[in-house]
């Protein structure tokens, strides 16, 4: 992953890079896992099976997600409070522009305050790629966000922490499958300072098990919705 030229020159998006190769379907050199830039920003990788799920219900539920309660159906031991939305946030219609904070624990790690602002998709993968890719059936659903993690975290003219966080769904025959990465590490990368595996790990831990609870829950509480009555599946 840090032998190769970003795909975007783009110097705002090229921290998360080669993240156009998310949208293609063959597997990946790195599925699940952690790496290294060469700025020695760490990459996490995660790969989760989302059964039952579809792309069109993870879109619906980060509209919808709004209490601590919802944060605990997401994943009951690591999520630990939801402290607001902000005013761009419109449940049942947008989040994208919308920043959320909350509170939560890292797998081993202590609880720890979470900031993430959510990006329209396209401002991160090639567009037209994105687009096609979307047209095409290779993806259904898509998440770019920037995150930050800490009481004090640094934002920029943008309301923007540094890290990022990109998140592919891709609708199988038994359900979806869902790729995740992160950039962390992004302030301190390059000065010497750079986040220990461990944060990684603890990362890919909880990003695998947050998303494993939800597609449990997930179809019943998208189909709940009197606007996602119509392909409500009949058990008997």
């Amino acid at each position: 992953m840090t032998d190769r030229t970003p795909l975007s020159p783009d110097p705002a998006r090229a921290g998360i890079a080669y993240i156009d190769d998310l949208l293609a379907p063959a597997p990946l050199r790195l599925e699940t896992g952690i790496t290294r830039l060469a700025d020695g920003a760490l990459v996490v990788a995660v790969r989760t099976d989302l059964h039952g799920c579809k792309g069109r219900m993870l879109d619906w539920w980060f509209k919808q997600f709004d209490t601590t309660q919802h944060l605990k159906w997401w994943h009951p031991i690591d999520h630990l409070e939801h402290c607001g939305w902000d005013r761009h946030w419109q449940k049942g219609k947008n989040y994208v522009g919308a920043t959320i904070r909350a509170v939560e624990a890292l797998g081993d790690f202590p609880p720890v305050s979470a900031t993430i602002k959510f990006h329209d998709p396209e401002e991160v993968f090639t567009p037209a790629l994105y687009r096609q890719t979307m047209a095409d059936g290779h993806a259904s659903a898509a998440v770019y966000a920037r995150i930050g993690f800490g009481e004090d975290v640094r934002l920029d003219a943008n309301g923007d922490p540094a890290d990022q966080m990109v998140h592919v769904v891709r609708d199988t025959s038994y359900g979806a499958v869902l790729r995740s990465r992160f950039i962390l590490g992004q302030t301190a990368a390059g000065t010497g300072h750079t986040l220990p595996d461990a944060i990684g790990l603890g990362l890919l831990q909880h990003c695998y098990a947050e998303f494993t609870y939800l597609s449990k829950v997930l179809p019943s509480l998208y189909w709940a919705d009197a606007d996602n009555r119509a392909d409500v599946p009949l058990m008997w």
